[in-house]
């Protein structure tokens, strides 16, 4: 059952599904172009996902047939509540608009994208944060900020080309083109394209997937993905991942896992 939390903003509805957070981006009448209020509301779902140990993953949609066109280039101040909260928080965490756009202090659960037409700019730029992608049929993705004379910080110019082939990225990048959902597919920038109006539904199919995993493997292995990266030496990286992945072999949901194998049934996890 459905809950909407207390942490919502006016731009940014966060709910909970059993175990699944769901973040809606909501500013359907500007395209969902981010501003105060919808960062804020995003900072604070991130927060709970990471947080919680009821939650074992998140969806980020939106509200409307444009999933974001990115940052919102007219809005001035707002002078509302939401707002002046998320001016107050900056104050006391400055890389908050960061965390928000998942590049910086991403949570150690998976996210899974739902994409309804387009998503540009940042649009794009929060796709890269995310770990599983769904896109509907006539979904557009880009990162056109060098169309505008402006720079991806949402730090595109860095992950694009460890997420795809570098020729391609480099041709979103400094061309600003658009790449269609087939295109994003066959590139691995997504992992799916479903009929139009289908991509949350599909993006739901794969978070109660995710529930049925355990959580403790779960988030360790989501931490290794965010943590160790093509840039670090593997003797390095094999160091980390043992000591991330052994506690988790240890652990009684391990037990659980193997004794649920042999006698042919679910494995019932409790995340210890």
């Amino acid at each position: 059952m459905r809950e909407q939390l207390d942490i919502s903003t006016n731009n940014c509805i966060i709910e909970q599904d059993g175990h699944i957070l769901i973040v809606t981006l909501n500013r359907p009448e500007v395209r969902n172009a981010f501003n105060g209020p919808m960062l804020l509301g995003m900072y604070k779902g991130w927060r709970r996902l990471d947080e919680d140990d009821n939650l074992f993953c998140a969806i980020l949609t939106a509200k409307g047939d444009t999933f974001c066109a990115g940052m919102d280039l007219k809005v001035g101040p707002e002078v509302v509540e939401d707002a002046a909260e998320f001016q107050t928080l900056m104050q006391s965490v400055p890389n908050l608009h960061w965390q928000a756009l998942l590049r910086e202090d991403r949570p150690n659960k998976p996210i899974i994208l739902a994409v309804e037409g387009y998503a540009l700019a940042g649009g794009t730029e929060i796709l890269q944060g995310t770990d599983l992608r769904v896109g509907a049929e006539d979904s557009i993705f880009g990162v056109t900020e060098v169309i505008r004379g402006l720079y991806p910080l949402g730090a595109s110019a860095i992950r694009l080309r460890r997420q795809i082939p570098y020729c391609l990225a480099a041709e979103i990048l400094l061309l600003g083109r658009r790449i269609s959902a087939q295109e994003a597919l066959s590139w691995g920038l997504i992992n799916r394209v479903v009929p139009k109006g289908k991509a949350l539904e599909e993006a739901m199919k794969m978070a109660h997937q995710l529930c049925e995993n355990g959580p403790l493997s779960l988030r360790a292995i989501t931490r290794t993905l965010r943590e160790l990266d093509e840039s670090m030496p593997m003797a390095e990286a094999l160091k980390i991942q043992d000591e991330i992945g052994w506690p988790v072999l240890s652990s009684e949901d391990a037990k659980e896992g193997m004794t649920a194998f042999k006698e042919k049934r679910k494995p019932v996890f409790k995340g210890s």
